[in-house]
C-alpha cells in the first residue's frame, strides 16, 4: 500500500493502481499505469505535465467516462468516501457524477449547448439531480450565477453561450459543476484560452467557494504557474505514470525528478538580460514517447541528461515520506512503495 495516500479516516478520495488501456489498431496500449494518490477534505491537488501525459485521462477514469471502445479501465480502485466507484453499475455511477464528484471541462464553448440558453441548461442540470419544480430550479440557477459572480444573473440566464465572454462561459461551467455541492471538483485546464486577469479571477472564485464549502479540488493543468496559484499538493505525470508527488513547496523548491526540474526551468520568468531582452526559456529536449512503441526502462530516460545505465530498467516509486514519492533511480534511497 502507498503510505503517501491518506488514511480512510481523512481521505475524501483514494485512488489505487488506476490503469487505463486503449486498443489502437489491434494493439493494447497502456495510457495510465498504476496511478496512486489520495485527496483530503478541502485540499487542492494539482496534476501537472505535458500534453499526452495522462492528466485528462486520469480525470475521465475517476468519473468512469473513458470512451469504450477503444478504452477500458484495466485495473484499480477509486474510493469516494470508501465507496468504490469502479464497482458501480452505469445507473449507479450516473447518480454519483455531478452530485458527489463533478468536473469542469477544458473548453466551455464545446461543453455548453449552443442552441439552448444558459438558464435552460442550468435548470435541466438541477432537475436531473434535485426534486424541484421548474420555477424553483430557475430560482436556484439564478442564485448559482450570483454565487459565481456573474453580474445581472436574471438577464444572463436568458442568453445563449455565444453571447457571453470566455470568462463568463467558464463561470457558467463552474456553476453547473456546483449544482449539487459536490465533495470533489475536478477542474481540467479551467483557464485555458483566458487572459491572465480572468484566470486570476477564476482561481480566486474557486478558492472562495472552497473556503465556504470545504470542497476538495483536483486541478489538472500543463501550467506550473496555475499550480502555484491553487495547489496544496502536486502530482507530476509523464507518459501515463506518476513520476513525483509532494507538497507545493517541496515540488517548487526541491524537485527531485529530472522531468519536474525541467518543467520548473521552463516556466516563464520576466528577467531581462544585460541587453534588456527576456532570457530564452530552456527547453526539455525531445518529446513525449510514443505510447504505442514504448521502450524498456524509464520513460523519461531518452530525454534525461542525468540518465545512467540503470535507467534502462523501470524505476519503482520510491516513498520518501508522507505524501512524498519519486519514480527515479537517482533517489534510490527511499522505501519502494
Amino acid at each position: 500500500m502507498d503510505d503517501s495516500l491518506e488514511t480512510k479516516e481523512d481521505a475524501v478520495l483514494r485512488v489505487m493502481n488506476l490503469s487505463v488501456d486503449f486498443d489502437v489498431k489491434g494493439n493494447n496500449v497502456s495510457i495510465l499505469s498504476k496511478v496512486n494518490f489520495g485527496l483530503g477534505l478541502g485540499e487542492t491537488l494539482g496534476i501537472v505535465g505535458e500534453s499526452g501525459c495522462g492528466k485528462s485521462m486520469t480525470a475521465l477514469a475517476l468519473l468512469r467516462m473513458v470512451p469504450s471502445p477503444p478504452g477500458k479501465i484495466s485495473d484499480g480502485e477509486v474510493l469516494l468516501n470508501n465507496l468504490d466507484l469502479m464497482t458501480l453499475s452505469q445507473k449507479e455511477i450516473k447518480k454519483i457524477r455531478g452530485k458527489e464528484i463533478s468536473m469542469i471541462f477544458q473548453e466551455p464553448m464545446t461543453s455548453l449547448n449552443p442552441v439552448f440558453t444558459v438558464g435552460n441548461q442550468l435548470v435541466e442540470t438541477i432537475l436531473e439531480h434535485k426534486d424541484l419544480s421548474r420555477a424553483d430550479a430557475l430560482k436556484e440557477a439564478i442564485e448559482l450565477l450570483r454565487l459565481v459572480q456573474i453580474p445581472a444573473p436574471e438577464q444572463r440566464i436568458k442568453e445563449y453561450p455565444h453571447q457571453l465572454s470566455g470568462g463568463m462561459r467558464q463561470r457558467i461551467m463552474i456553476a453547473m459543476a456546483l449544482v449539487c455541492e459536490p465533495k470533489v471538483l475536478i477542474a481540467d485546464e479551467p483557464t485555458t484560452a483566458l487572459d491572465v486577469t480572468v484566470q486570476a479571477q477564476i482561481f480566486d472564485l474557486l478558492k472562495e467557494i472552497q473556503a465556504k464549502t470545504q470542497m476538495s479540488i483536483i486541478l489538472i493543468t500543463h501550467d506550473f504557474g496555475a499550480i502555484t496559484e491553487m495547489a496544496d499538493r502536486v502530482i507530476v505525470m509523464y507518459a501515463g505514470y506518476k513520476v513525483e508527488e509532494g507538497t507545493l513547496d517541496e515540488i517548487r523548491n526541491s524537485p527531485l525528478h529530472p522531468y519536474t526540474q525541467g518543467l520548473l526551468r521552463s516556466m516563464l520568468v520576466i528577467k531581462p538580460d544585460s541587453s534588456g531582452f527576456k532570457m530564452p526559456l530552456p527547453e526539455i529536449p525531445g518529446s513525449v514517447p510514443d505510447l504505442l512503441n514504448r521502450q524498456p526502462g524509464c520513460p523519461f530516460g531518452p530525454r534525461c541528461s542525468q540518465a545512467t545505465v540503470k535507467c534502462r530498467s523501470m524505476p519503482p516509486n520510491f516513498n520518501l515520506g508522507f505524501k512524498r514519492s519519486v519514480k527515479c533511480w537517482l533517489v534510490d534511497n527511499g522505501r519502494v512503495e
